[in-house]
């Protein structure tokens, strides 16, 4: 390798060798100079860089960014409180997709008179929440799906669970929430068009609940059609949240779900006494099975992770591949989060989440041994037993897969239940 600066021609006369190590000094003057911004911009980057990176991971739906909204509640209660309003417009377009959802659905279970008369009265006196819809969703920047095609038969019963509203990660969602705290550098919508959305809702309030309590939706279970567990609570409390006056709830914002699509970053300064003025980095990443290649750009250099298994997914299908157990697919994700190296050094966190659902389903008569064959009929088909078999078979991949040994943190979850 040549050296540096090189050695001088053998014929070099007594002004070009002034002139070398003129040109030289200036060199390295600059050189040096460029050396001590560098240095002095890795110092400023230092003491920007967030002291605690951690890394949520798990399937999607499992409960990734509930848990976030709960530390963000406990840890930095100011800036959960400030994006009230912005939950609230997640909220009322999680009403109006319900009402969009259940308005065909119900006009086929309904068995009383005319099936399709009801049906018509309310569509009609509902149509105003179209614009509400096209309002909030251009607010929030959501990826919308085509509307069906109109026609005159019969709409089809659809056997799957209520649409969810779904976000790319750092577009139209966050900048909703720094435009409500006073920053108008994006066009969305205008405070006007939000006043408007919560006036036809209010309007439409007394239609709203007619269709969600309608008697046909006790033969939703049965005709095979799902409200998931955060829809049937809007449903429940239809008449309050499209009241004028509606301000979300704690609960409210913790059971509102937006799905992220790509990686979600949220920034916290903590705001409690131990931690006060440190500052937390989470990183929300797709749990969809096509969005997990990406995970791993996000491994270096992380403090801790934490992984979410919902433990009521035992009896449930992935969305993207109906073939394959919920829980399964948990598990053998977890087992390829052990065996990566480039974890090796974050501490580990594991948090068995949705306790409540799981409680709820085997309260229900639902037997776990009839969806995972390992646990033996003769098992107690208890909440206790359960949770202690997926616990075990869980820490029993940590220790046998991890890298090195490490300490592994576990705890039983439900994120909506606030202590």
């Amino acid at each position: 390798m040549a050296s540096w600066p090189p050695s001088p021609p053998k014929t070099e006369s007594e002004s070009e060798r002034a002139a070398r190590l003129t040109s030289e000094k200036e060199a390295k003057k600059i050189s040096d100079e460029i050396d001590r911004a560098l240095e002095q911009e890795r110092q400023e980057l230092k003491k920007r860089r967030p002291q605690t990176k951690i890394l949520l991971l798990g399937q999607s739906e499992s409960g990734k960014s509930t848990m976030i909204k709960n530390f963000q509640l406990y840890f930095c209660p100011s800036s959960f409180h400030a994006e009230t309003e912005a939950w609230r417009a997640v909220i009322h377009l999680t009403l109006v997709r319900l009402v969009d959802y259940l308005l065909p659905v119900l006009s086929q279970v309904n068995s009383s008179g005319d099936p399709n008369r009801d049906y018509r009265t309310l569509k009609v006196r509902l149509s105003p929440l179209k614009q509400v819809r096209l309002t909030l969703e251009r607010c929030l920047g959501v990826e919308t799906t085509p509307p069906a095609t109109s026609t005159d038969d019969p709409p089809v019963l659809r056997m799957e669970i209520a649409p969810e509203i779904s976000v790319r990660g750092g577009t139209g969602w966050k900048s909703f929430i720094r435009k409500r705290r006073g920053s108008y550098s994006r066009a969305s919508v205008s405070p006007d068009e939000l006043d408007g959305v919560r006036r036809i809702l209010d309007a439409c309030k007394n239609d709203i609940v007619a269709l969600f309590t309608s008697p046909a939706r006790n033969a939703l279970g049965p005709e095979g059609v799902d409200l998931h567990h955060h829809a049937r609570y809007f449903v429940e409390h239809a008449a309050r949240v499209a009241d004028i006056k509606y301000t979300p709830t704690t609960d409210d914002i913790l059971r509102a779900r937006i799905r992220t699509v790509g990686v979600e970053e949220y920034p916290m300064t903590m705001e409690t006494a131990a931690e006060k003025g440190t500052e937390w980095v989470f990183y929300d990443v797709g749990g969809q099975r096509n969005q997990r290649a990406s995970w791993a750009s996000y491994f270096d250099d992380v403090n801790a992770m934490i992984f979410l298994c919902p433990l009521s997914g035992f009896n449930q299908r992935l969305e993207e591949d109906r073939s394959v157990n919920r829980l399964e697919d948990s598990l053998k994700l977890w087992e390829l989060v052990c065996r990566n190296k480039l974890l090796s050094g974050a501490t580990f966190i594991l948090l068995l989440n949705k306790a409540d659902l799981l409680h709820a389903k085997l309260r229900a008569g639902i037997h776990f041994s009839d969806y995972v064959l390992n646990y033996a009929r003769e098992e107690p088909n208890t909440f206790e037993g359960v949770a202690t078999y997926i616990q075990n078979k869980m820490i029993e991949s940590h220790r046998r897969y991890s890298p090195r040994k490490r300490p592994l943190h576990v705890h039983i979850t439900c994120a909506i239940v606030r202590a």
